[in-house]
């Protein structure tokens, strides 16, 4: 769905603060009751001009006096609570949007995040929420508040005085005019101020996260340029917002003092036909003296509710992102392992060719399965699909002589252990890293047991805070070799019947990788491994090698029968052992 109507979107924004409408309705009744109170302290005017000035008495001045203290201490008071209990609101709605889109984000397919950029998302998730906030916060609070007070005095006008009220009527259809233009072009430049802000992300995240690729290569001056030129595209549009918005105030302004000068022509000149006494003009002139902030609030605030009603737009567009997709219904308790693959077709993108082909092979339970050939065969597309990290569009694949779409996708990856080439481990400690396989039932022994077998624990056990050493983001703290021991010990934790490994013993020196296929040798037995390798060296061992060229499977047999073919398996072999 895309948003594109305002008010559709306003409504959608009032409709998360619903749930707390108890507070919200105290927040507008502290806004009512603060409105009466700049009413009240205008008309007073009225009696203390026309009766207090003119026939002196002190207990008129104690009334009058005691009358002025009442109405600021409620005023204050009021507009305490009307703001407190709007904000409260505000930020719940800020909060709960925040959850929903992280709660939606995890569950996105693997698709929307290969067309997102990170810092992207990241800055819808921090900017463009803190917009809302303004437009859930502050922008009600003005509108509301702001609107009763200039229909309390606007009224309190037109009783003391029909005729010098009625310029007001004319300015009226000016206002609304105004703002309908400005907003326009307000909420354009919105949505152009978070596409850039989400470019100033972008170029910082990568610029963080590449920084080592950065300095060896010199690129400090060309980053510096980028981020500058994506920082000054913003400052540019947020000057354009900026001009719009202190524009429109003047104009406003200007427009209610010639109202008001009008006022005081006719009063002062004699030509009005119905008298007006001093109190009542000093009435009048403290109405219209509290009437010209808030139509300046309710001018200025239009920016403000502007940009929210941008960012909502973007914030409820990711919201209807589709959810990865799961009409699986069969649960599996623990799988055999054998997998079948029937006519395999898939392509990322309808206009991109295809990386698989018409794949079909077969795999036998408790079997050790490779795939090796060059970069872009489709190996790692093959094992994503087993996963459903991306769906299948044509042929089928089956797990067990189940249809893999057919099985609960939370069932289908339960069965599934995966080590990938790029190993994530998240900014906590080594213990809930490796726990992370398991997080339901991982206790501290089962963690230390699968850091021994994936001889991780040779290095834990050194270090100061053993277990509980944090990594550093995405183990940054840690050498490679580290850190992949970490990825497999997450796997064997989780003993899964499938394991996959996608060149998992690549970021390890020779001595741990001797120990780590040790133990993954163990961990294979009576478990369905399909391993992706590039060094073959490590695979001699395997039931079945697949060979695999531009998305199809052209040799398959053990190490020795494909070296007897002499075909690309043996000239992949000979090209490593040479080398």
């Amino acid at each position: 769905m895309n948003t594109t109507d305002g008010m559709q979107v306003y409504k959608r924004l009032i409709g998360l603060a619903l749930p707390h409408w108890r507070i919200f309705l105290l927040g507008i009744l502290g806004m009512v009751a603060n409105g009466l109170t700049d009413v009240a302290f205008a008309y007073l005017m009225k009696p203390l001009m026309d009766e207090g000035f003119l026939k002196p008495d002190p207990q008129l001045a104690l009334f009058f006096s005691l009358a002025i203290i009442g109405i600021f201490f409620l005023r204050g008071m009021t507009g305490y609570l009307a703001s407190y209990c709007i904000s409260w609101v505000g930020r719940s709605v800020v909060a709960k949007i925040r959850v929903q889109m992280f709660n939606h984000l995890v569950t996105l397919p693997t698709r929307f995040y290969d067309h997102s950029s990170t810092g992207d998302l990241l800055s819808r998730l921090t900017y463009n929420t803190e917009q809302v906030a303004g437009a859930a916060t502050k922008a009600i609070t003005v509108l509301v508040a702001d609107s009763l007070k200039a229909i309390f005095q606007i009224a309190l006008m037109f009783y003391l005085s029909v005729y010098l009220s009625l310029g007001l009527l004319v300015i009226a259809p000016l206002v609304v005019l105004l703002v309908l233009i400005l907003s326009k072009r307000l909420r354009r430049i919105s949505k152009i101020i978070q596409n850039s802000m989400g470019k100033v992300t972008h170029v910082a995240e990568e610029a963080i996260s590449g920084h080592l690729v950065v300095k060896a290569f010199g690129g400090q001056d060309y980053e510096m340029r980028q981020y500058r030129k994506a920082v000054s595209h913003n400052r540019v549009q947020s000057m354009k917002l900026i001009a719009t918005d202190e524009l429109f105030v003047p104009m406003i302004q200007l427009v209610v003092a010639l109202v008001l000068a009008a006022a005081i022509y006719v009063v002062v000149s004699g030509v009005i036909p119905v008298p007006v006494t001093p109190g009542d003009f000093a009435a009048y002139v403290i109405a219209m003296s509290v009437l010209l902030p808030s139509i300046k609030r309710l001018t200025a605030i239009n920016a403000v509710l502007q940009r929210g009603i941008a960012a909502g737009q973007t914030i409820f567009d990711f919201l209807d992102e589709a959810k990865e997709p799961d009409k699986g219904t069969e649960v599996i308790d623990r799988c055999k392992g054998d997998i079948s693959y029937q006519d395999v077709h898939f392509q990322y993108d309808a206009d991109k060719p295809e990386v698989l082909r018409g794949v079909s092979l077969q795999i036998k339970a408790g079997d050790m399965v490779a795939f090796v050939g060059k970069s872009g065969s489709g190996k790692s597309t093959l094992v994503n699909l087993l996963a459903r990290f991306y769906e299948l569009e044509n042929g089928s694949i089956s797990l067990d002589g189940h249809d893999i779409t057919a099985i609960n996708r939370q069932s289908l990856r339960e069965q599934i252990a995966y080590v990938g080439q790029q190993v994530t481990l998240f900014n906590d400690t080594i213990e809930h890293n490796i726990a992370y396989g398991r997080l339901d039932s991982a206790d501290k022994q089962s963690v230390i047991d699968a850091a021994k077998r994936a001889h991780a624990w040779e290095f834990i056990e050194k270090l100061p805070e053993g277990l509980d050493t944090l990594v550093g983001e995405d183990g940054v703290l840690l050498s490679g070799g580290q850190r992949q021991r970490l990825a497999i010990a997450r796997a064997l934790l989780k003993n899964a019947p499938v394991l996959i490994l996608d060149e998992a013993t690549s970021a390890l020196d020779t001595e741990s990788e001797k120990y780590i296929q040790a133990g993954l040798e163990a961990l294979m037995e009576n478990r369905t491994t399909l391993v992706i390798a590039h060094r073959l060296s490590t695979i001699e061992k395997a039931d079945v090698i697949f060979v695999m060229n531009e998305g199809q499977v052209v040799e398959q047999g053990r190490h020795a029968e494909l070296l007897e073919q002499n075909g690309i398996y043996a000239a992949l072999y000979q090209m490593q052992f040479n080398s």
